[in-house]
């Protein structure tokens, strides 16, 4: 006989644990406690089986019944109700365990020895700080394309593309990782890449030399045959990195000895902020020669006919068409090979881009800070000048290379 949904509220519980029975082997099991299990009995390779539904009242007669069908359905298309569940609750256990950053975490232990600690450090703090918030809590399994993309664009829309593309490409190796240790059927970022969903800067092309032909163009403007200040001119770009437009322009009162700063103020800037450029001992060094050549003038690098007005800023390019380096080489190349070394030499991206004044800043500009990172930039400044010394005597270092204090 069919149990009612009155019955089974009313089954009080008894000294000894007993059944309800209701219509196809499903019946309500109720214990001494008072605790009242749904329960269905089945046969799976010649054996008895129990397969429990779930608890009343949370389960109700008619949900039981529709869990007992399922489960028949299951049982009848040739699969053990029992197995099929204890199958998906050891996969839900192994979801949970392995969160995104469960993974991510073992795929960086996986992959940090052969890299250097800065870099290593740069990574897993970018992972920590950009991607876990949004992600690491998700099942690895779990986590679906769009929600990576959506992740991508959040970090983009802070003005960090750069760093937004660097995310995107360690989660790809992340899940690539995931992949190799089955902790996942298909990667999510397989047939995808940055460029198909974030919107790309507009690349300024400068023809620039290699990294490995520093050290004889170094040479070549040491050994430059023509004016003195223009040869000045290309070793402190060489050394600053800075715009052309940028050098060219300076002016003394810009600079401060003391703190060992250029600090170029926004009017001359690209972005039009405040600029800082820590002075590394050799740029400080150029600036002494420098200064016994135009320290009449406001001007670094004053014009040959006009010394109220700087030099032109075809000054340096005509210099290193003269030295053999037309189409290969402009004065904007040292920012393109300063860029690449320093970022082969590991030191954080946001430090590099702010040093090169590529940050990109939304109209409330006034969250800029032009002295952001600025030790660790003194750090990377002093560094560069270093390279640039070892370039000179032949050598195009490795990124082991160490910081001379």
């Amino acid at each position: 006989m069919a149990l009612t949904e009155i019955a089974v509220k009313q089954a009080k519980p008894k000294d000894k644990a007993y059944k309800l029975t209701d219509a196809g082997s499903l019946f309500l099991f109720i214990s001494p406690s008072g605790g009242k299990s749904w329960r269905w009995r089945y046969y799976a390779d010649d054996k008895q089986k129990l397969l429990t539904l779930g608890m009343y009242p949370d389960v109700s007669l008619a949900k039981a019944r529709e869990l007992r069908d399922e489960a028949r359905r299951e049982k009848n298309a040739g699969r053990d109700p029992m197995q099929e569940r204890k199958t998906a609750k050891l996969v839900r256990q192994i979801a949970a365990e392995n969160s995104f950053a469960a993974v991510a975490e073992a795929w960086f232990e996986y992959w940090k020895p052969t890299k250097s600690p800065r870099h290593a450090e740069y990574v897993i703090k970018r992972l920590r700080a950009d991607v876990f918030p949004e992600l690491g809590g998700r099942p690895i399994s779990a986590i679906q394309t769009a929600e990576l993309v959506a992740m991508t664009k959040k970090i983009a829309a802070r003005g960090a593309l750069d760093i937004a593309k660097r995310c995107f490409q360690t989660c790809g190796q992340i899940f690539r990782y995931a992949a190799v240790h089955g902790l996942i059927s298909s990667n999510p970022l397989a047939e995808i890449k940055p460029s198909d969903f974030l919107t790309q800067r507009a690349k300024e092309n400068f023809a620039r030399l290699d990294a490995n032909e520093l050290p004889g163009l170094l040479r070549q403007i040491e050994a430059y045959q023509g004016a003195a200040i223009t040869r000045l001119a290309m070793k402190l770009m060489a050394l600053t990195f800075v715009r052309t437009s940028e050098l060219i322009g300076a002016r003394w009162d810009e600079f401060d000895f003391e703190a060992n700063q250029w600090r170029i103020p926004a009017a001359r800037m690209k972005m039009r902020t405040e600029h800082i450029v820590p002075l590394a001992p050799q740029a400080l060094d150029v600036l002494k020669t420098l200064r016994l050549i135009s320290g009449h003038s406001k001007l670094l690098f004053p014009g040959e006919r006009d010394h109220e007005k700087p030099m032109s800023n075809n000054t340096i390019l005509g210099a290193l068409k003269r030295m053999g380096y037309q189409g290969q080489m402009t004065g904007h190349g040292f920012r393109g090979i300063a860029s690449t070394v320093l970022h082969e030499h590991d030191f954080p991206h946001e430090h590099i881009e702010l040093q090169l004044a590529h940050m990109e800043r939304k109209s409330a500009s006034s969250a800029y800070n032009h002295a952001k990172y600025l030790v660790q930039r003194r750090e990377m400044m002093n560094y560069w000048g270093n390279f640039l010394d070892q370039c000179l005597g032949g050598k195009v270092l490795r990124p082991d290379f160490k910081r001379v204090a």
